[in-house]
């Protein structure tokens, strides 16, 4: 069985997946895949330098995601054309990933995306799991770790599925609002569920 995690920016998805680690659960994080489909020598960096120029990679040849986002969070064009580019590539590569997790023998596994709703990620998995905060928190959290202005924090959340789309297509919830200890009570719960559900009958 696959659980398809997700949860906006700044939601805790990590910090949740490392708890699920911690009990034997193995997992991808699509946003890794992300960053691996565009390392240099990659087909998917070579389209995006075509289209933007030397000027949107860093001086040791690899991309520059914060002017990429710059680029592309005010555009709605412009984030269709790369999501073009590099979203059949992500797929790829963690329908690769998944295989591998299901050929350990694990009960489950997760597939880690922000996008897992607005993308066809969710194709991948039997489950949704979401990471649910209120928005105030998300922006705070994501302000303090990744040192961006606020109005490309709310760009970003925008351009994400809303908290309700994504409660809607929600499995399971775990609420990140709270304590850590809540958050770890949540996930022995949910593993304790998933580990049945992947039970035989009888």
């Amino acid at each position: 069985m696959v659980v398809g995690l997700t949860g906006g920016i700044g939601s805790g998805k990590s910090a949740v997946a490392d708890a699920f680690g911690a009990l034997g659960i193995g997992w991808i994080d699509a946003d890794h895949v992300a960053r691996e489909v565009v390392m240099p020598g990659e087909p998917a960096l070579a389209a995006i330098v075509e289209r933007y120029g030397d000027a949107i990679l860093q001086q040791d040849g690899t991309l520059d995601r914060r002017a990429l986002r710059t680029r592309i969070f005010d555009d709605a064009a412009e984030r269709r054309w790369l999501e073009g580019e590099t979203h059949p590539r992500i797929r790829q590569r963690l329908l690769a990933h998944l295989a591998r997790l299901r050929a350990a023998g694990a009960p489950y596994c997760l597939l880690v995306s922000p996008l897992l709703i607005e993308s066809s990620q969710h194709e991948l998995v039997d489950r949704i799991l979401v990471v649910d905060v209120p928005r105030e928190i998300q922006i705070e959290r994501t302000l303090a770790r990744d040192g961006v202005d606020r109005r490309q924090v709310e760009s970003i959340l925008s351009a994400q599925s809303s908290r309700e789309r994504r409660l809607a297509a929600a499995d399971d919830v775990i609420d990140n609002g709270s304590t850590r200890r809540h958050l770890l009570d949540q996930v022995a719960r949910l593993d304790a569920k998933y580990r049945q559900l992947h039970a035989p009958a009888g």
